[in-house]
């Protein structure tokens, strides 16, 4: 999604040149951050580099909580931003949790699924006819949790206006809008990792298959350390349905790459939840500097 309406959001949330100077050593921490996140934007949507992403915005999160914690950043919140700010501060925290929130349950789903499945290939060994089900059942729940997360990246969209910034806003204002910007990025990211892309023809898929057999091919193959680890199940099953003289060899690869699945999986929840806890704890900074 490169030109999504998020990254525009993001991008529109530069901060204006006009903004007056501020010394304290954490608006450096925090300005280095952001460019790091902004830069790795274009990276590869393996596992690794959204586990990657995740924790760069929770370092962020912690800068951005001891800058709300300085009464100086309090004094001026609360005495410069109008009302319209204040709304779109308050409205904001409440679409990264809103977001959050859709990004935990893809992941819980994706979990369930791929621990179901991992069951059932553990106990149907050599009953193809039963197994060939399982994965297409596998992958119309795949289908099914794609069209919820294109919907609910749709809705989030149009929540996400653009806000007028004035040339005179206040400079930790500016500071949380930059941070929410690229915050709604990683998670669109994430929420895209999870859908993966589109099945790709049956030839493609077994090609991706005779590569991930031989793990010295893959750090050298781009193509297939580039794949995230979704699509790598979805091709392996594509393959256990449609190659009937390679059932033995295809459901060994496909419990191969659901038990790399599920640890990914489990690597992103757990840092999905740490970021629920700081989104959660900045909104409250913000939400007791507001009504002093």
């Amino acid at each position: 999604m490169a030109s999504s309406a998020l990254n525009q959001k993001s991008n529109f949330h530069a901060r204006s040149n006009s903004l007056p100077s501020r010394p304290h050593p954490l608006i450096p921490q925090i300005d280095e951050h952001l460019c790091r996140l902004k830069s790795n934007e274009a990276a590869s949507s393996s596992s690794s580099s959204m586990v990657e992403k995740l924790s760069g915005l929770g370092d962020l999160y912690e800068l951005v909580d001891s800058l709300l914690q300085l009464p100086l950043t309090q004094k001026s919140l609360a005495q410069h931003c109008n009302d319209n700010q204040v709304n779109e501060l308050l409205n904001g925290s409440l679409r990264l949790l809103d977001v959050c929130g859709v990004t935990k349950d893809a992941l819980l789903q994706a979990k369930e699924d791929t621990q179901e499945l991992e069951s059932i290939l553990r106990r149907r060994r050599g009953d193809d006819a039963g197994l060939t089900n399982e994965a297409k059942a596998y992958i119309a729940s795949r289908k099914k949790a794609k069209k919820v997360i294109a919907k609910s990246l749709r809705d989030l969209k149009s929540k996400c206006g653009l806000a007028h910034m004035e040339n005179d806003v206040e400079a930790t204002f500016g500071v949380l809008m930059e941070v929410e910007g690229i915050t709604m990025t990683v998670f669109e990211s994430l929420l895209s990792y999870i859908s993966g892309s589109k099945m790709q023809p049956k030839s493609t898929n077994w090609f991706l298959v005779s590569k991930l057999m031989h793990s010295k091919r893959i750090t050298c193959e781009g193509d297939a350390s580039e794949t995230n680890e979704f699509e790598k199940v979805d091709a392996v099953l594509c393959t256990l349905i449609g190659h009937k003289n390679r059932k033995s060899m295809s459901t060994e690869n496909a419990q191969i790459e659901l038990q790399k699945l599920e640890s990914s999986i489990q690597d992103l929840e757990d840092g999905v939840e740490c970021l629920l806890r700081l989104l959660i704890k900045t909104r409250v900074s913000i939400l007791n500097i507001l009504s002093h």
